[in-house]
């Protein structure tokens, strides 16, 4: 599993395109798909974490279970820099997100983080 974060609008998804060549049809947005084999790229990560959230499940369990997919890119904007949100739901849903980034930081083979379009690999 390769997990790429950064700002919105940093180019996270062409930069990932274009290094690991993902075929356009195999992005899912804010989802996990059902065929996890060869490449595939889920982007807005962050998003999928909030819906799942907002259903009251748990997306850390689902989402660890990618770890073991070669295949897998995880692409997620980093959401907990700036003003600390006055909603609860809003400040829980930013912490859990960046708790569930770290697991996932540990476990991926590479951490890619993207600003301007240039990748700077982390680990």
């Amino acid at each position: 599993m390769i997990l790429i974060i950064g700002g919105a609008y940093q180019g996270k998804t062409e930069y990932a395109k274009e290094k690991y060549g993902v075929n356009p049809d195999r992005i899912y947005d804010a989802e996990i798909p059902k065929e996890t084999e060869g490449l595939f790229i889920i982007d807005h990560l962050h998003e999928y974490i909030k819906e799942q959230m907002k259903e009251g499940k748990d997306p850390e369990t689902e989402l660890l279970e990618l770890k073991d997919l070669p295949g897998c890119i995880l692409i997620s904007n980093e959401i907990g820099n700036g003003i600390v949100p006055m909603d609860p739901f809003e400040r829980e849903y930013r912490e859990r997100t960046g708790r569930i980034l770290i697991k996932l930081a540990k476990e991926a083979k590479e951490v890619i983080r993207v600003s301007c379009g240039i990748g700077q690999k982390l680990k």
